[in-house]
C-alpha cells in the first residue's frame, strides 16, 4: 500500500507484515485448533455465543441470527475498544481476519475505521492463509537438500539436532511441531498435540526460515507423528533423501532413555496402561512383565527389553523399507550420549563431505 493510502481494500497473506498488528477475530476454539502466526484472539462472538448464532440461523433464518448476532458483536466489539485497543495510537495500522473473511471480521473492520485506524481486512481470512499453507509445503518440500537423521531409539537424534542447531545448522525438529517424541510412550506430560492443521502450520513457519541453497537436518520419521501425519510431499522427499545414521551401544542408548524418560516414573499406572497396547504385538506374558516392571517403577528392566525385543527387531525392519537410500547411508558412532557426546556427533555430522 502506497503511503496516505487510506482506502479500505481487501489484504493478501503477502501484505500481513505490513501491519502492525494481526487480529483473529473468530471464537476462542476456533483459534486455539490453528491460527495464523503472531495473530492475537479478538473474538467478536465467543464460542457459545458463535453456537447460539448458527443454531437461530440454521431454526429461523438470517435476519433474526444476523439480529441477535449484531448486539453480541457490538458488545464484543465494545469491550476491545475499551481493553484491548485503548492503548493503541491513531496512526496504527491493524490487518483483521475471520473464517473467510466475512461478516465478523468486517464488522471489527468498520469501527475501527469509524475511529479512525487505517483498519484492512485479509481477503478469504483463515481459508486463505490455510490454502497458502497447502501451497507453501507443496511449492517448498521439493526444494529441500535434506539430511536425515537415523538411529534406533534411545540414539539422542533430538538432542543431535539441538546440537547442530546451535552450530548454525538448519534444522526442521518434526517432533518439535508435533509436540511428541513419536514413539508409543512419545507423549509429553501435560503437553496435547496440535490440531493436525496447527501442526503444518508450524513446518511452514520453519519452512518459510530457510535458506534453501542449505541442507536441512531433520530426524527420520514414520508418517505420523501421534495421532498427527506428517505432510505427503514432506513423507516423499524424506524418504528419497540421504540418510546418516547414529549408531549407539546400547548402554550408552539405555542410559539416555532412562534420563529422558524419566517422568514416565512419575505416572506407574499410566505407564502400564500405556504398554497395555501392545499385547497383540508381543503377547500377554511379555506385556504384563513389562507392566510389572512399570508399576514397580523398575525402569532400567523394562526399557532394556522395549529396546531389545520391541524397538530394535522394529527398527531394523522399518529403516531399508522406508529410506531408498538407506543402502548408501553414512555412520556416525558413539559409546556416550552424554552432552558432551551428542556434541561430538554434531561435529561429526557437519564434517561429512556434502
Amino acid at each position: 500500500m502506497r503511503e496516505g493510502d487510506n482506502r479500505h481494500r481487501p489484504m493478501r497473506v503477502a501484505d500481513i507484515p505490513d501491519f502492525d498488528t494481526l487480529i483473529d477475530a473468530r471464537s476462542p476454539a476456533e483459534f486455539a485448533l490453528d491460527h495464523i502466526p503472531g495473530a492475537i484472539n479478538c473474538p467478536v462472538l465467543d464460542d457459545e455465543e458463535r453456537r447460539i448464532v448458527g443454531t437461530l440461523y440454521k431454526q429461523t433464518g438470517a435476519f433474526e441470527a444476523r439480529r441477535l448476532g449484531g448486539g453480541m458483536v457490538a458488545a464484543n466489539l465494545a469491550r476491545h475498544l475499551r481493553d484491548s485497543f485503548a492503548d493503541k495510537p491513531a496512526n496504527w495500522r491493524p490487518l483483521v481476519y475471520c473464517w473467510r473473511g466475512g461478516l465478523r471480521s468486517g464488522s471489527m473492520v468498520t469501527w475501527m475505521r469509524l475511529v479512525g485506524w487505517d483498519a484492512q481486512q485479509l481477503a478469504g481470512g483463515y481459508k486463505s492463509f490455510r490454502h497458502h499453507v497447502l501451497q507453501r509445503i507443496e511449492a517448498v518440500v521439493p526444494q529441500l537438500q535434506l539430511r536425515v537423521v537415523c538411529g534406533a531409539t534411545g540414539s539422542a537424534k533430538t538432542r543431535v539436532l539441538q546440537a547442530l542447531a546451535a552450530r548454525g545448522a538448519q534444522v526442521l525438529d518434526l517432533e518439535e511441531c508435533a509436540s511428541h517424541k513419536g514413539s508409543l510412550l512419545g507423549a509429553l506430560p501435560g503437553i496435547p498435540q496440535p490440531s493436525q492443521k496447527q501442526f503444518e502450520t508450524r513446518i511452514v513457519t520453519c519452512l518459510d526460515a530457510l535458506d534453501l541453497a542449505r541442507p536441512l537436518y531433520l530426524e527420520g520419521e514414520s508418517a505420523r507423528i501421534g495421532r498427527l501425519s506428517l505432510p505427503l510431499p514432506l513423507v516423499a522427499r524424506m524418504r528419497a533423501a540421504d540418510c546418516i545414521e547414529v549408531v549407539a551401544d546400547s548402554d550408552a542408548r539405555l542410559a539416555y532413555l532412562l534420563r529422558d524418560y524419566a517422568y514416565l516414573g512419575d505416572d506407574r499406572e499410566a505407564l502400564a496402561s500405556q504398554l497395555g497396547k501392545l499385547k497383540e504385538m508381543q503377547g500377554k506374558a511379555v506385556v504384563q512383565r513389562w507392566q510389572e516392571w512399570a508399576r514397580a517403577g523398575d525402569m532400567p528392566s523394562l526399557f532394556a527389553e522395549l529396546m531389545a525385543l520391541h524397538y530394535d527387531p522394529h527398527y531394523e525392519r522399518s529403516q531399508a523399507r522406508h529410506f531408498e537410500r538407506w543402502s548408501m547411508r553414512r555412520k556416525v558412532a558413539t559409546s556416550s550420549l552424554a552432552p558432551r557426546g551428542v556434541e561430538a556427533l554434531a561435529d561429526a555430522l557437519l564434517a561429512l563431505p556434502a
